[in-house]
């Protein structure tokens, strides 16, 4: 065999056999990662992998694994000139907002129910139907809807930045059941949307109560767009960094990650000291993404995997996503003025 070709083995396999892949499911892959390298290295491309991403790609092929907008930042100080972003359209999209000089390619255009919820035009009609609130957008949409609100947040500073907002009244779109929690936590009268992830909508506090009793002292963490009932009942409700300071952190060994399998793999990849247990819920629109694909985007890349933004629309979305930051700096002042500096979603 290939010198070469058995070193790709090799690495792949001592990254993925704790996840349950054989040497013999490495060398099925091995020549397509290898060659994924290779052309990354002559193109001076970077690949960025979403943590819902499937393993052969997160661990494969992935130069950094992580949330949308984390890696849409890495890539900022990434010398590399061409951006491979494997994950869904949007999260393309702010790569391409926060990085207007590189190349953005999308491995496969996949939509996500929660950006495909709202568009440009219901947002300019929810500002005629409430002329006095402000509008927060939630990153996990496309730029034509950053374009049309005041700010957009992340679930890390979503608190801080509807605090710091001028309006008493926000409209926080398109997740309902993040809005839902920041009401419960945030001073402002919040309007929601409809949109939902079909993931974290999946998952219902039943589950969380079979796992407890199964599992006497395991801590479980969600995300902030699962129901609010949900959220009250775990130890942890956050963001993806947040999820994995908490775990890094914690004396416990047993976790339940309230969220997408691909997540849970990360976890079983970062803390093999760690019991993740329970059930996951695969997100159909990350899933579509393959290795193939990725490859394609390298090798012979199709014009819809490029990321192009009209420019009036990338003015008005980065101008969004600039407002976060000041937004979230103010709100942090304001709450620690208060004594409440680190709100948790669980609150």
């Amino acid at each position: 065999m290939d010198t070469d070709l058995n070193k790709e083995i090799e690495r792949l396999y001592d990254k993925l056999h704790h996840l349950g892949w054989s040497r013999s499911d490495c060398e099925l892959i091995a020549p397509d990662t290898l060659e994924i390298k290779e052309l990354k290295k002559e193109q001076n491309a970077v690949i960025l992998a979403h943590s819902y991403q499937t393993p052969d790609i997160m661990y494969g092929v992935g130069d950094y694994v992580g949330d949308s907008y984390g890696l849409s930042v890495r890539a900022t100080e990434h010398p590399a000139q061409k951006i491979i972003f494997c994950s869904v359209y949007f999260m393309g999209e702010t790569a391409k907002l926060l990085n207007p000089g590189k190349e953005v390619l999308v491995p496969r255009v996949a939509g996500c129910s929660l950006a495909d919820s709202i568009t440009g035009d219901q947002v300019r009609a929810l500002r005629k139907e409430h002329p006095d609130a402000g509008v927060v957008c939630y990153v996990n949409t496309y730029a034509e809807v950053k374009a049309e609100s005041d700010a957009c947040c992340t679930s890390a500073n979503a608190v801080e930045v509807v605090e710091a907002m001028p309006q008493e009244e926000i409209l926080f779109i398109p997740d309902r059941l993040m809005g839902l929690n920041l009401a419960k936590i945030t001073s402002k009268t919040i309007l929601t949307w409809d949109g939902t992830c079909v993931v974290h909508e999946g998952f219902s506090v039943d589950t969380v109560r079979d796992i407890r009793k199964r599992f006497p002292g395991v801590k479980i963490l969600a995300h902030p767009e699962c129901t609010p009932g949900l959220v009250s009942e775990v130890d942890y409700a956050g963001g993806t960094s947040g999820m994995l300071n908490y775990v890094k952190n914690s004396p416990a060994k047993t976790f339940m990650l309230v969220t997408e399998c691909g997540l849970t793999d990360r976890f079983k990849a970062e803390f093999r000291d760690k019991e993740i247990v329970g059930t996951c819920i695969l997100c159909p629109y990350m899933k579509e993404i393959r290795l193939d694909d990725v490859l394609r985007a390298l090798k012979e890349p199709v014009p819809e995997q490029y990321i192009e933004i009209p420019a009036d629309i990338a003015a008005r979305a980065k101008r969004s996503l600039n407002r976060m930051f000041e937004l979230e700096k103010e709100g942090k002042t304001l709450l620690e003025e208060r004594g409440t500096s680190a709100l948790p979603w669980t609150a």
